[in-house]
């Protein structure tokens, strides 16, 4: 079966990648690689290959559907935790399968430990805590409840981490409430202590923590869409500009290539409508190239009259409304297309580039929503 795209992802460039957050790091911390939404749309099966190959031994997920699937494709025994959703009714095989998991309420804690208990099989649970996200984890008023438990069933239970995850680290305008919110982590970290329980690894940097909060660089260090080659945003490109290496000014490399191919030619006269509605009406006469990628394959509507796409190093633009199955490619300027010929939707071509981020401004998406709407049924290719 051949598909109407591929899409390409760079081992290489992963490789860089790890070795500049290590440098940022240091060779203590562990990297654990976040590849939820489907590796940010880099797919999960491919991105544990790469990953374990270049040395990464510890993988987050946000469900428990993911874990499962880096467990089945993982070949160096790796350790998987689960940053959100559960069922209950599948804990027990989760323990037995040695995957932590997050504990951010007392039900789930309760679970665990019952089946911990029933089995003979300590859970590896992380104690996520309240900072100032708002989303889970034990607030401040629960801490007191929370050792007791903790400390009443402590041979019951493995607890692997004590964690967080910051509100907006990724921006300027949240400064302040990063900085209480890493305050109040250390006075969780600090009354635990004063308890007597102690964590195996406390962590609480996602990517964007990580590149511009020092500080938050403890036992391990979660990442995400650094991993994939991308700043978390503007502002932390900005932010780390002056200290980045000489000679090099972006260490972060993409390492995805989305290709199409040219489907059919067109002819259209001065005067004509090109496809749906009359979104676009033809100034001259016009050559069209028909791609047969759409909205249902990730390309966004909103791209409509406003993409490009590189064919035969030259940057040719989408016209017309962008359809579920196929976009519309103005070629006037290219000689010699034929039906076959590559198109590159996003990556290089000829010295030239598409970027997630022309998609992102384009449609306003972030890189990370773009990315994740990729279909999995879109064939993924390693490229060593």
């Amino acid at each position: 079966m051949i598909a109407t795209s591929t899409l390409e992802i760079s081992a290489k460039a992963y490789r860089q990648n790890i070795r500049y957050i290590r440098s940022e790091i240091g060779p203590k911390p562990i990297i654990s690689a976040v590849v939820k939404g489907n590796a940010y749309g880099h797919g999960i099966s491919q991105m544990v290959e790469i990953a374990e190959k270049a040395g990464i031994r510890h993988f987050s997920t946000f469900s428990s559907d993911e874990a499962w699937e880096v467990l089945a494709n993982s070949k160096k025994g790796s350790e998987i935790m689960i940053l959100g959703m559960l069922h209950m009714e599948e804990m027990e095989e989760l323990i037995r399968n040695g995957i932590n998991f997050y504990v951010f309420d007392f039900e789930r804690l309760a679970n665990a430990i019952l089946i911990s208990k029933e089995i003979g099989i300590p859970a590896k649970i992380h104690i996520e805590v309240e900072t100032g996200f708002h989303r889970t984890g034990f607030d401040w008023n629960q801490r007191e409840k929370l050792a007791e438990i903790l400390l009443d069933n402590f041979t019951f239970i493995s607890i692997e981490g004590l964690c967080t995850h910051y509100a907006g680290a990724e921006s300027v305008s949240n400064f302040v409430r990063v900085k209480n919110q890493i305050a109040r982590y250390h006075e969780f970290k600090d009354y635990f202590n004063n308890q007597g329980i102690t964590f195996k690894t406390y962590h609480t940097a996602c990517s964007a923590a990580t590149l511009i909060f020092p500080e938050t660089i403890l036992d391990m260090v979660r990442i995400g869409i650094a991993g994939y080659g991308f700043w978390p945003t503007k502002e932390t490109f900005f932010a780390k500009l002056n200290s980045l290496p000489k000679g090099n000014k972006n260490p972060l490399k993409r390492l995805i290539t989305w290709k199409s191919s040219v489907m059919s030619l067109k002819p259209v006269k001065i005067g004509e409508f090109v496809g749906y509605g009359n979104s676009y009406m033809a100034l001259e006469n016009i050559r069209l190239a028909i791609v047969p990628v759409g909205y249902g394959h990730g390309y966004s509507r909103l791209l409509s009259n406003q993409g490009m796409v590189l064919i035969k190093g030259q940057y040719c633009m989408v016209v017309g409304t962008v359809t579920m199955n196929a976009i519309a490619v103005n070629v006037n300027k290219i000689k010699d297309l034929k039906v076959g010929d590559e198109v590159i939707l996003i990556g290089k071509q000829g010295g030239k580039e598409i970027t997630v981020a022309s998609f992102s401004e384009s449609t306003q998406m972030v890189n990370y929503e773009m990315l994740t709407r990729l279909p999995k049924d879109i064939p993924r290719k390693i490229i060593p």
